[in-house]
């Protein structure tokens, strides 16, 4: 596995036209193509990438529950990754992004803090879960 690029941050926000107003007025980032996932959000481009994610959410989350929800990497190797994790048993879990089908390996660091590694819908492996045992 050979990661390529870090691709974005996301953020979680009960104030989500505020923010891309802020993110597009403030940073100059552009509004564009979002995948039609089943909750509200933005995704601000800095040229042909996504740097930053809106996630628009109810209510404030608590203090132990961070607005920024995770970092992500792009990179290739998908399955020699997973058999990496598995080898290091660290857990993780795989999402395929609606219509785009990046594959998305879900882990987190020691202090929890969710990562996510993206390789492209042309990889193939098993794309089951892993606990970790």
């Amino acid at each position: 596995m050979t990661l390529h690029a870090f691709d974005h941050v996301n953020i979680r926000t009960t104030s989500l036209a505020a923010m891309q107003r802020f993110y597009e007025e403030v940073l100059g980032l552009v509004a564009g193509d979002r995948p039609d996932f089943e909750f509200p959000g933005a995704w601000l481009y800095l040229g042909d990438t996504a740097v930053v994610h809106l996630v628009g959410i109810p209510d404030e989350p608590p203090a132990a529950h961070p607005k920024i929800e995770h970092a992500a990497f792009r990179a290739s190797g998908l399955g020699d990754f997973l058999a990496h994790l598995r080898a290091h048993k660290t857990a993780y879990r795989i999402g395929v992004v609606p219509s785009l089908g990046i594959r998305q390996v879900n882990v987190h660091d020691p202090d929890g803090n969710h990562l996510h590694i993206d390789f492209g819908p042309e990889e193939e492996a098993d794309l089951s879960p892993y606990d970790g045992d």
